[in-house]
């Protein structure tokens, strides 16, 4: 595969990572919870994934019994309480704001990794965190002149989906030393799903489980925004070094904040924008310091 259609494939990945408010929101307006909606994203995403994985290659289903707990941190610990804190933060500020304060997730991974495998934290990393922490401040509207526009509940919900985002790949490290990429992701999503449901109380969701429209959201939702975005990208990642892969995925929050301006009518000002711009270079930043790593490395950060 030539690296052009490489970063053609992840940024079509990353992009329908971005729209993935639109089924979020349209899912609550016909009445679904936060919960029942992260339910509804990963029970759909296992079954798909279980489905290609079955019918690609059978033997990545193959796991240890005993490993089953880094899959309860993958996908309970973090892909459930990202999912939770994103569609919440979604539902009590705005998409843009939401998917901007996810992207405060390589931050969360800096100062991890510096706690748990005791990496360097370089002059790069540190400037980058403080460009996050100025970018956000814009973002939520204390600067200029300290009048927040965003609740504290909205402000810790946006932060926690970026920091149990993080913990995926604290998790992951560890995980990705046995298995393969896509083994990691089905057993993912298939403890989520597992995790989750008994809590979704989706069971009580019969009567707006009828129509179409609904069913299509769903599939928009677990195919659209998870699945088929996840299978783009990581066909890219053949071809491109993950650091440049992350970086070509910061389109997914500039492409949430179009959908949440064009499709919701959401606006923020100007102070606002210059926040989404500083808190994506951050992530630059921080991507171009890890140039060395080897092909098939990170992913977006909705996904």
């Amino acid at each position: 595969m030539s690296r052009k259609k490489a970063f053609l494939l992840i940024f079509i990945g990353a992009s329908l990572w971005g729209i993935i408010g639109i089924f979020v929101n349209q899912l609550y307006e016909i009445g679904f919870t936060p919960l029942q909606v992260v339910a509804l994203r990963v029970i759909t995403a296992a079954v798909l994934l279980m489905l290609y994985v079955s019918l690609m290659n059978r033997r990545l289903l193959i796991i240890k019994p005993k490993d089953t707990h880094y899959f309860i941190g993958t996908g309970i610990i973090s892909i459930v309480l990202f999912n939770w804190c994103l569609f919440s933060a979604i539902e009590e500020t705005s998409i843009s704001i939401a998917f901007v304060l996810l992207y405060t997730a390589p931050m969360f991974v800096t100062l991890l990794s510096r706690i748990f495998f005791k990496e360097s934290l370089t002059f790069r990393k540190i400037f980058a965190l403080i460009t996050t922490f100025t970018g956000c401040a814009l973002v939520i509207g204390l600067f200029p002149g300290w009048n927040a526009s965003l609740s504290f509940y909205g402000l810790m919900l946006g932060l926690g989906s970026g920091l149990f985002y993080a913990l995926y790949s604290i998790f992951g490290k560890f995980v990705l030393k046995k298995y393969r990429s896509l083994t990691v992701t089905v057993y993912t999503f298939l403890l989520a799903a597992t995790g989750v449901f008994p809590f979704s109380r989706l069971w009580e969701t019969g009567d707006l489980l009828i129509g179409v429209k609904v069913w299509l959201l769903i599939l928009g939702l677990g195919l659209v925004s998870t699945v088929l975005p996840f299978l783009l990208y990581t066909k890219g990642l053949e071809a491109v070094e993950s650091s440049r892969a992350s970086i070509i995925a910061t389109i997914e929050p500039v492409v949430a904040t179009f959908v949440g301006y064009f499709v919701f009518a959401e606006k923020m000002d100007i102070w606002q924008y210059a926040g989404v711009g500083l808190v994506i270079l951050s992530v630059i930043i921080v991507q171009e310091s890890k140039r060395a790593q080897p092909i098939g490395g990170s992913k977006s950060l909705a996904g």
